[in-house]
């Protein structure tokens, strides 16, 4: 059986942080990497995300006997591009790195999969954002149903433009909802 390469994506509020600690307790041998961005909005600060990106592009291929799970990864810096939350364009460094992601399963030990949590009541995101934690970045509604549709639309760009990602799309209002998209995607590997 193959090792699975997982990465979570998502607007802020929509409850990665919990679906991939839960993920997590359910999956056998399975590393979870929480990742952020970095400070440096600037160019210079794209060339320094593009380093760490493909330094964790060779560690994956590095890596065996073990399923990677993601809280964020490159995908959130594109996103954030498009939404002009960094001034500069990303997307050619994105493209290296869809493309390097999706070539990781020609190399047979990983299966991939692009995971997109959604709450289909965006007005959920209201409750949601007012949260007692550290903000990096302030967090507006409006801000997470842009950031909501922009990963949507990307999730269909992969699925035609990839053919070894697997790309799923999780409706994440409830714990419940959370737990039946795990057990009928995941089931393999628990």
């Amino acid at each position: 059986m193959k090792d699975a390469i997982i990465i979570v994506e998502g607007p802020q509020g929509v409850g990665k942080t919990t679906f991939t600690n839960n993920l997590r307790e359910k999956l056998k041998a399975t590393d979870l990497y929480r990742l952020s961005g970095i400070k440096d909005r600037t160019e210079a600060g794209q060339q320094k995300i593009k380093v760490k990106y493909e330094k964790l592009m060779e560690y994956m291929e590095n890596c065996s006997d073990v399923n990677l799970l993601f809280d964020r990864t490159f995908f959130t810096n594109e996103v954030y591009a498009r939404l002009g939350y960094h001034n500069y364009d990303f997307s050619k460094t994105y493209e290296m790195l869809l493309n390097k992601l999706d070539n990781l399963s020609n190399l047979d030990k990983y299966d991939i999969y692009f995971v997109v949590l959604y709450l289909e009541n965006e007005s959920l995101y209201e409750q949601r954002i007012k949260r007692d934690k550290h903000e990096y970045q302030k967090f507006e509604v409006q801000s997470s149903i842009d950031q909501q549709r922009e990963y949507l639309k990307m999730a269909d760009e992969i699925e035609k433009q990839c053919k070894n990602i697997k790309v799923l799309r999780f409706e994440n209002s409830t714990e419940e909802k959370s737990a039946q998209n795990v057990e009928k995607y995941f089931k393999i590997l628990m």
